[in-house]
C-alpha cells in the first residue's frame, strides 16, 4: 500500500458538502474543517460559492463548485452560464457532469463541445469532468476520458456520489492509464475511510472527493 503523510493526504482532499439539506451552518463548518486540516478545497453547491469564497479568502484552500449536478443533462448553454457565474462568484475549481446520455448515444461531438464550452466559460479555473463511471462500460469510460482531455479539462472524475455506484480502483487505474500524466484523476463516491483513500491513490488518483475528509485524516493519527 502507498505510504503518505497527513499533510500530503489532506492536500489532495476536496472536502465535500453537497447534501440537499446542507444549511449555511453545515457549509461554515466545512470551511472551518478545511482550514484546520488544509484540505485542497471545499466543494459546495453554487448557491454557497460567495459564502465559501469569503470564508476561505487569503488561504490555500480553494472554493470548488459543481455544474449541472448531479445528472449532467442541462444544455451546454446553461452549463457554460453556470460555470461563468460560478467563477464570477469566486469559484476556483469547477466539477461538471458530462451529458451521459449523449455519450451512450455515441454523440461524441456533442460531449466534447459540452465540456469545451464549460472549460472556456471557466476562464482558467480548474475543470474536473465527472463521467459517472457506474453508468458506463470500460470502453465508454476510456472514450469519456479521451474527450475530456481533448476538450481541455484539468481532471477526470469518477462519480457524483449520487448515482448507483462510486469510485473503484479498477476505474481509477483505467482512467489514469487513459489520460496519462497530463490530467489529474479524482476519485469520488464512496471514499469514506483512510483505507478507501489509500486504495484510490495507489490506483492512480491524485485528488479525493469525500464528505468524510476529517475522518480520513483522523485515522492517520
Amino acid at each position: 500500500m502507498i505510504s503518505i503523510d497527513r499533510k500530503t493526504m489532506a492536500s489532495m482532499i476536496d472536502h465535500t458538502v453537497l447534501k440537499p439539506f446542507a444549511s449555511k451552518e453545515h457549509i461554515l463548518q466545512g470551511c472551518r474543517e478545511a482550514l484546520e486540516h488544509k484540505f485542497a478545497s471545499v466543494c459546495i453547491n453554487p448557491c454557497f460559492i460567495k459564502l465559501v469564497a469569503k470564508e476561505l479568502k487569503d488561504s490555500d484552500v480553494k472554493t470548488c463548485t459543481v455544474i449541472s449536478f448531479p445528472l449532467g443533462a442541462n444544455t451546454s448553454d446553461i452549463k457554460s452560464s453556470e460555470a461563468r457565474n460560478a467563477v464570477n462568484d469566486g469559484a476556483q475549481e469547477i466539477d461538471m457532469v458530462i451529458n451521459i446520455g449523449a455519450l451512450k448515444d455515441g454523440d461524441l461531438t456533442y460531449v466534447e463541445n459540452d465540456i469545451s464550452q464549460v472549460v472556456k466559460a471557466s476562464g482558467g479555473a480548474i475543470v474536473k469532468v465527472i463521467i459517472e463511471t457506474c453508468y458506463l462500460t470500460d470502453e465508454e469510460k476510456v472514450i469519456a476520458c479521451e474527450i475530456a482531455k481533448k476538450a481541455g479539462a484539468s481532471y477526470v472524475k469518477t462519480s457524483t456520489g449520487f448515482a448507483t455506484g462510486g469510485a473503484t480502483a479498477h476505474d481509477i487505474d483505467l482512467m489514469r492509464r487513459t489520460v496519462g500524466k497530463d490530467l489529474g484523476v479524482k476519485a469520488s463516491g464512496g471514499v469514506k475511510t483512510l483505507h478507501d483513500a489509500l486504495i484510490m491513490l495507489e490506483a492512480g488518483a491524485n485528488r479525493i472527493g469525500a464528505s468524510s475528509g476529517v475522518e480520513i485524516i483522523r485515522q492517520m493519527l
